[in-house]
């Protein structure tokens, strides 16, 4: 039984160091390292790893391995010594085949001792035969010559035979024999060490050789590995060559990208690719022939191949970079320009926005769009030059006749590229003043049909690459659908400007023709019947009062003429303004109206007419389907606005949805860009919310 000390001391200092050889684990060693465990010898042999008897194992410890959790066999202490037997003849290997021999002298010590060891011990036993003894001898000679090689293993067979010849050999302490015997003697002798020189020698090389292919493709393999994992090329070569110089053992090494040119103190290894010039390895001069043959044969189409990968890795890596780059740009340029296109703005502003876009995808470059006119004629409705070029104003007029690339683009209907230097042409003349040397233009097809051009050029001699081309034809092919839209939006507006101003006129024109042709006429009737009247003799007072009546109802004809030519267009608008026909809206209104106006100045006609009218239209229907009350009228003129808003209190749920008089109104104010917002929930009364753009004339 072990005391608790002792089994605490053993566990904690053997135990440790069995339990892997336990767990299946056998030592392996390496050269000039401590010996670590790789596989399970006592498993493949069939050993046990603890004594079961009945299929229990057996509780009791083995005291002398120290280790009481375990329990190891007489077997397994036979594998233990096997271990280290093993491990004498790892460490007798290494010994032999390291590359560079022990010291010389040392060598020159252990043939004398040797020699005299085996004189020593072969002294007493004279009866032996003498080729056991020569056998002896040549031991020693085999040692020297494995270890020291074949030189000293000649030195050591000629002492060994000499030492052979004068104690061993028959009549000791004596050269006796024959100068042939004596020569045969140390010519065998000589034989035996040479060829066990020699295949130390031969062995010794395979294993340095072996040793240099390991380093070399461990070397290999870190360097895969750096370059698999680097993101920029440049930032691994320092430890990619700092680690060549490690294994090669030189003072300096360096991957340089690109051809550099060696010089006095650094010989240049070139690196390629086929015909392609990946880089240069710069490696010290001087070199020993054998190194820089290693470097070029078994290192460098290592090195060039892994550059060629990681070059190839890395640029497939960034163009897929800049391909997700230029894509996310794109989309966010179509959706700046969409969102435009939604919020309703100005075409102006959203033919801006697209060359602006234009700009940021092409580069700094000239950019123009171009609108095709039904007269053969081009306008620019937006551009954007490089600066230093003098800015060509939206609406400009562009010729298409001659080498230009929108007249090119009208006539054949596909992309084009265009150098002005001899072009001829108003348009081409134009452009060539302003300095530009070349460009190129994509159709814009707008509903399945030619609408304009996208035009980008440049100043430089150098000729806009092919792939701004691409990306410019992609763009125009996203942002046609955005510009379709602009475009239907503006001939929407303009449509409905037309309709409204068509109105407008004939409202005009017909209070005009009642103010100037019925109502003068029904004006000059009434004065006739008058003097007809006051011509009456005394005595037919019947036919002077019925005469007077149809004077008074033709009166009240002419009264109600009057008031419908003012609802339709009021004179007093033109005259007055806004402010005073509100004023009058109000007092003519069947419901009471609170009014509050803020306008100090005149607006634009258009303006004024379509306030008017929104107000007469409101009071109306606060009259007729409201069943309001009281209805308050509020007009405020800003700087760039007039808002409107009518709020009554009468039964609401309007909607412009149901057919109502609000969809007029709304058509007429967005035929000047303006908003309309109804506030109508049912039984709490209707808000009109109206903004017009003074500017929308």
């Amino acid at each position: 039984m072990m005391t608790p000390a002792a089994s605490k001391y053993t566990s904690r200092t053997w135990a440790p160091r069995m339990l892997p050889l336990l767990n299946g684990a056998a030592p392996s060693f390496r050269a000039g390292s401590a010996c670590h465990f790789v596989t399970n010898p006592v498993a493949a042999c069939g050993l046990p790893l603890d004594d079961r008897r009945d299929g229990h194992a057996n509780p009791t410890a083995n005291p002398r391995m120290g280790c009481p959790g375990h329990r190891l066999d007489a077997s397994a202490a036979l594998c233990c010594k096997g271990w280290r037997a093993s491990l004498m003849r790892a460490r007798l290997t290494t010994l032999v085949l390291r590359p560079k021999p022990p010291p010389l002298a040392l060598g020159f010590l252990v043939a004398a001792v040797l020699i005299g060891a085996v004189t020593a011990v072969m002294f007493p036993f004279q009866d032996l035969h003498e080729g056991v003894r020569s056998i002896v001898y040549l031991c020693g000679v085999l040692v020297v010559a494995t270890v020291w090689g074949a030189r000293l293993a000649v030195v050591a067979s000629a002492a060994s035979a000499a030492a052979f010849i004068y104690f061993d050999a028959p009549a000791y302490r004596e050269f006796s024999h024959t100068a042939q015997r004596d020569l045969q003697i140390v010519v065998a002798f000589i034989a035996a060490g040479l060829l066990a020189g020699f295949l130390a020698d031969l062995s010794r090389f395979r294993a340095a050789e072996a040793s240099q292919r390991r380093q070399e493709a461990e070397l290999v393999a870190d360097l895969a590995g750096q370059m698999v994992r680097a993101g920029d090329l440049r930032s691994v070569l320092g430890p990619a060559s700092q680690r060549m110089a490690e294994v090669f053992a030189l003072p300096s090494a360096a991957i340089e990208l690109g051809a550099v040119a060696g010089d006095e103190r650094r010989d240049a290894v070139a690196l390629w690719d086929g015909a392609t010039r990946l880089g240069t390895l710069l490696v010290p001069a001087g070199l020993p022939a054998r190194t820089l043959e290693r470097l070029r044969q078994r290192v460098v189409p290592s090195l060039e191949s892994l550059l060629s990968a990681t070059c190839g890795r890395i640029n497939s890596l960034q163009a897929s970079r800049e391909e997700a780059s230029r894509l996310t740009a794109e989309q966010a340029a179509l959706r700046r320009v969409a969102t435009l296109v939604a919020h309703d703005s100005a075409p102006a502003e959203v033919f801006d926005a697209v060359t602006a876009e234009l700009c940021r995808i092409c580069g700094p470059q000239n950019t123009g769009l171009v609108c095709y006119e039904p007269d053969g004629t081009g306008t620019l409705v937006s551009g954007r030059n490089e600066p230093g070029i003098a800015e060509t104003p939206a609406g400009t007029c562009i010729q298409l006749e001659g080498d230009c690339l929108s007249g090119i683009i009208k006539r054949t209907g596909r992309s084009a590229r265009a150098t002005y230097d001899h072009a001829e042409g108003a348009t081409a003349e134009m452009l060539r003043g302003l300095g530009i040397r070349s460009g190129v233009g994509v159709p814009v097809i707008v509903e399945g049909r030619l609408w304009g051009a996208a035009v980008v050029t440049t100043t430089s001699t150098t000729p806009i690459p092919q792939a701004t081309e691409a990306r410019l034809v992609e763009f125009i092919e996203l942002l046609a659908t955005a510009i379709a839209n602009a475009h239907s939006h503006t001939q929407l507006t303009a449509s409905r400007t037309r309709i409204v101003t068509a109105a407008d006129n004939t409202r005009r024109q017909l209070e005009r023709d009642l103010h100037d042709g019925t109502q003068q006429r029904l004006i000059s009737l009434a004065l006739q019947l008058r003097t007809v009247e006051a011509s009456i003799p005394p005595g037919l007072d019947t036919v002077k009062e019925e005469l007077s009546s149809a004077v008074g109802g033709l009166i009240g004809v002419c009264e109600d003429l009057r008031e419908l030519s003012r609802g339709i267009h009021p004179a007093i608008l033109s005259k007055g303004g806004l402010g005073p026909a509100l004023k009058t809206l109000a007092r003519r209104s069947t419901v009471p109206v609170e009014l509050t106006v803020d306008i100090d100045r005149r607006l634009p006609e258009r303006v004024e007419v379509t306030a008017y009218y929104i107000v007469s239209e409101a009071l109306t229907n606060a009259a007729k389907h409201a069943r309001a009350t009281l209805v308050c009228v509020e007009a405020e003129a800003g700087d760039t606005t007039l808002g409107l808003t009518i709020r009554d209190n009468g039964v609401g749920g309007a909607s412009t949805s149901k057919g109502s008089g609000l969809i007029g109104l709304q058509d007429r104010v967005e035929a000047l860009r303006g908003t309309m917002e109804v506030i109508s929930p049912p039984g709490g009364g209707t808000t009109l919310l109206f903004s017009v753009p003074l500017n929308g004339s």
